[in-house]
Order: structure tokens, then C-alpha cells, then sequence
């Protein structure tokens, strides 16, 4: 029997305008739980696999709530930091994010960026776990959380733990004086399994990019130059297994198309193409892809299903209000 997967990553309360204006004429703002690692572990949970979520938050009712919602969806929080002030929080400006507005993030101080190495019994958190899945934004937040992920992925990695990394780039948090080339090989060195698009993988992992890629460009073409990066990925990263790759593209604030792609040492597959003119909320899209990855390679289905259902899994969260995902 396979051992439980843990998420590790920054509890976020969402807040965003219930309509298009942030001081909107009704004066109402939305709150929503997520953060890219809860998303996917919410998910998982979802799916029905033993799943932990890992994060630090103050001991107050907000917290309380989040947790408690996580528990309605199958997601132990046993090792969960009740800690400190201040929960991670971001804005967005556009109602449910249907748009390329722009997101505000207040994490600074936040209960989970003020941990530090040694805080955590990485070996009693890794008991019983089989898969750790990490992003890239938590080594962006700050020096010390990048060090708290090499701890974390050091222990993980000594007990044959396989571990997936979302590349999750984002450009605004990347703030403390060290770029993600700086940070990213590193820690990525440790991973079996990863997953972004061809875009992150050049900014934090330093692969070549085509500056002729566009929207214009077919899926077919995208295909290949995926391929192309996989080998590059393969060749650097001895220990890594599977490139998964996102391609969402939107022409307005109604429409997204989305298609994958994934990569194994001797094989490369690419995923149905979907599109819609018809979007409740785009926020967490990407993780529900990663969590139908990881949900698929964790009970060792075939490759073209893995792709398959990861990018059904992020169609179907284009639907769904909030950052977490539902059931179908």
C-alpha cells in the first residue's frame, strides 16, 4: 500500500471584488481559502487519496475555518503550524480574476514566511509518505523559506520519496535580492517529477525558449518544442522522470483554451485540446492540473491517461468559484 502525499506550501485567504470595480457601488467584497498547495491537496483529497497539507497559520478563527474546510475534503492537516500573526492573503482586482487584472499580495510577515530551518521534524512529517509535492513559490517568498525547502527536499529525497514541483513563476514575489536561476536548479535537483510550461521552465530553470512561440503558434508546433525542452530537462536532472506542460492561452476575458503535454525519458504525449467562451473563475486551473498529474501517476496510470485527465481536471476548475476545486 502506497504511502500518503503531503503538500507543503502558504495557507492564502483570496479576496476579490464582487464586481469589476474593488470599491464597488454595493461595497461588497469576496474572501475565498487557497494557495497553490492547498489547492492541489484539496483536490487530491477530493479524488479520495491519503493526502496532508503542510503550512503555518495563526491560531485565530480564520485559520480555523480554512482547516476545517480542508478537513470536509479529505485533507489532514496533523502537522499544520498554528503559529504567529498574520495569514498570507492576496487581491485580486478583477472579479473572479476573469480578466488579466492585476493581483495584490500582502504575504510579508506572514505566519508562514517567518519559518526557519530547524522548525520543522521533516523525518516525523515524511512518516508514512510516499509523495511530496512542493512550488515554486514558496522559495520565492524569502532566503529562508528557500533554505527550508532544501531541508525538506533533502529529507524527502534520503527517503525515496517521490517528489513533483510545480513551476509556478511569479515575478512579483521573486523580491529578496536573488533570482529564481539563482535558486531553482538547486532544488530541483531533488525532484522525480516536473511540471509547469516551457515558459517557467526558461526563467527559473534556465532552458532555451523560441521568442517566435505565440498565440498564433499550433499546438503541434508547441508540441514539439516541448519535446525539446523535456530532453534538456531529462539531461540536466538526472533523477527526474516525468515533464508535464500547461498551454492556456486566453483571447479575452470569456475564453481559454487549454491543452498539455507530458514527457517521459522515452516517450512524449499530448493531451485533447479544450476551449471555452464560457469561464466562471480561472484561479487555480493550473494546480487542479497538477493534482490530476499527480493523482493519475500516484495510482500508476498509463501516460496518455495521466495528460488526459490533468488537463480535464483543469477544464473542469474554469467552472468552479474559488480557488478550490469540487467534485465533477
Amino acid at each position: 500500500m502506497k504511502g500518503k502525499i503531503i503538500c507543503f506550501g502558504e495557507a492564502l485567504v483570496r479576496y476579490q471584488p464582487a464586481e469589476d470595480s474593488f470599491f464597488n457601488e454595493s461595497n461588497k467584497v469576496m474572501a475565498f481559502p487557497g494557495g497553490s498547495e492547498a489547492n492541489v491537496a484539496v483536490k487530491l483529497g477530493q479524488t479520495g487519496l491519503p493526502v496532508s497539507y503542510i503550512s503555518a497559520a495563526p491560531d485565530n478563527q480564520i485559520t480555523r475555518e480554512f482547516l476545517k474546510i480542508l478537513k470536509n475534503n479529505n485533507v489532514k492537516t496533523d502537522g499544520f503550524l498554528c503559529r504567529g500573526d498574520r495569514i498570507g492573503s492576496y487581491i485580486l482586482l478583477s472579479a473572479n480574476g476573469l480578466s488579466k487584472g492585476e493581483v495584490i499580495y500582502d504575504r510579508k510577515y506572514s505566519s508562514f514566511s517567518q519559518i526557519k530551518t530547524g522548525e520543522i521534524d521533516w523525518n516525523k512529517i515524511f512518516e508514512g509518505c510516499s509523495w511530496f509535492h512542493w512550488t515554486a513559490i514558496t522559495p520565492a517568498l524569502n532566503e529562508d523559506l528557500a533554505e527550508v525547502m532544501k531541508e525538506a527536499l533533502e529529507v524527502a529525497y534520503s527517503k525515496g520519496i517521490t517528489i513533483s514541483v510545480d513551476l509556478n513563476y511569479r515575478n512579483k514575489l521573486w523580491q529578496y535580492g536573488k533570482s529564481p536561476l539563482e535558486v531553482m536548479p538547486e532544488l530541483v535537483k531533488y525532484c522525480h517529477i516536473i511540471m509547469g510550461n516551457i515558459w517557467a521552465s526558461h526563467n527559473m530553470l534556465g532552458t532555451s525558449i523560441d521568442s517566435n512561440l505565440n498565440r498564433n503558434t499550433s499546438p503541434e508546433e508547441y508540441f514539439e518544442f516541448a519535446k525539446k525542452n523535456s530532453i534538456d530537462l531529462f539531461s540536466e536532472y538526472k533523477d527526474a522522470r516525468i515533464v508535464a506542460n500547461t498551454f492556456r492561452f486566453m483571447d479575452n476575458s470569456n475564453h481559454n483554451l487549454l491543452f498539455g503535454t507530458l514527457h517521459s525519458r522515452n516517450k512524449s504525449l499530448i493531451s485533447p485540446i479544450y476551449e471555452t467562451n464560457d469561464i466562471i473563475d480561472r484561479i487555480g486551473s493550473g494546480d487542479a492540473f497538477m493534482a490530476g498529474a499527480i493523482a493519475s501517476l500516484y495510482q500508476d496510470l498509463d501516460l496518455q491517461s495521466t495528460i488526459d485527465n490533468a488537463v480535464q481536471e483543469g477544464y473542469h476548475k474554469l467552472f468552479v468559484t474559488g480557488d478550490f476545486s469540487n467534485t465533477k
